[in-house]
């Protein structure tokens, strides 16, 4: 099939080569435009658009896609289909409307639970069991199309949402090559999404990551993992911003002289140190301090001092 691919950023690199290397013909790339990032403020390309240059496809970059000129652009790449992965615009009814086949969407979840913008992330967050991948024909509403074909990834017990991410692509990529052969065939069916199912996955925010903790000890740890590697779990050592990168929630440990209010530290050993949420403690193992690099707890009470009644959080937390 002819196709124009929509994408930007890794998620969508794989399933891009999946297509490329099942024979289907990508007549253009369409990306989010160029974006300064890093100290140095150097202009770099999306994930998308450098894979696409790899395979001398043509890039189409548009600032925004509905804008009339960018419609006429888009009319002029031979396409019986375009597939659209993470490509961060919403398209217009004209653009869906375009390919004799459609459109038809990768999302990273069982629709219709987690439709939106992170539902790699709060799949985690939420404790889930499992996820996984739906093609999906697009239409105007926000993930609410007709679901094509699902693919089942089971969340393992220490999953992050870096690794999870990773699952999902490698399944996409799988699944919509089979979507594309069984489209051209016509060998597969549309189901709706039944809307009482359906929930929203919301943008993550930086400030998602800051540690509540009087919360339980397990959702913290589900902060922890969902919130790796972006925008990461937080809280504050002496003013300073503590990332935290491996826990483990711990039901009981030994109360010492009593148990303090969330946030104090219960104790330290010599590869992790303990600290009190709502209900249970965190048991900190990897961490990151500000202007810091990534490092095991071991590592860090060798230049550090962590005694039991320490208080993280900001001023007055807690």
């Amino acid at each position: 099939m002819k196709i124009v691919y929509m994408g930007t950023p890794d998620f969508a690199v794989a399933p891009l080569e999946a297509i490329i290397e099942a024979g289907h013909e990508v007549s253009a790339v369409v990306t989010q435009p160029d974006k300064q990032k890093g100290r140095g403020r150097e202009v770099q390309m999306t994930p998308v658009k450098e894979c696409a240059l790899k395979y001398d496809i043509p890039v189409f970059q548009p600032v925004k896609i509905k804008e009339k000129e960018a419609v006429e652009q888009l009319s002029k790449y031979p396409a019986d289909i375009f597939v659209i992965a993470a490509f961060g615009q919403i398209l217009s009814e004209e653009i869906l409307n375009m390919p004799a086949f459609g459109c038809i969407n990768i999302h990273a979840s069982l629709l219709p639970a987690y439709r939106g913008a992170a539902p790699i992330q709060w799949v985690i967050l939420n404790g889930e069991k499992e996820t996984g991948v739906t093609i999906m024909q697009m239409e105007k509403g926000l993930d609410t199309g007709d679901m094509l074909l699902k693919s089942v990834v089971p969340i393992a017990p220490k999953e992050t949402g870096e690794s999870l991410h990773d699952k999902l692509m490698e399944a996409g990529a799988k699944l919509v090559v089979e979507a594309l052969s069984k489209i051209e065939k016509k060998e597969v069916t549309p189901q709706k999404q039944d809307e009482a199912l359906a929930s929203y996955a919301a943008r993550l925010t930086k400030s998602m990551g800051e540690i509540d903790w009087n919360k339980e000890g397990e959702v913290i740890e589900r902060l922890v993992r969902g919130l790796n590697s972006w925008p990461s779990a937080y809280t504050y050592f002496h003013g300073k911003t503590l990332k935290i990168w491996e826990a483990d929630a711990i039901e009981e440990i030994a109360e010492g002289n009593g148990k303090l209010r969330p946030g104090c530290v219960a104790g330290a050993e010599k590869d992790f140190f303990d600290v009190y949420t709502g209900r249970g403690v965190l048991r900190i193992r990897v961490l990151q301090l500000e202007g810091k690099r990534r490092m095991t707890v071991r590592e860090f009470l060798a230049g550090y001092e962590v005694m039991p009644g320490m208080l993280l959080g900001r001023k007055g937390d807690n």
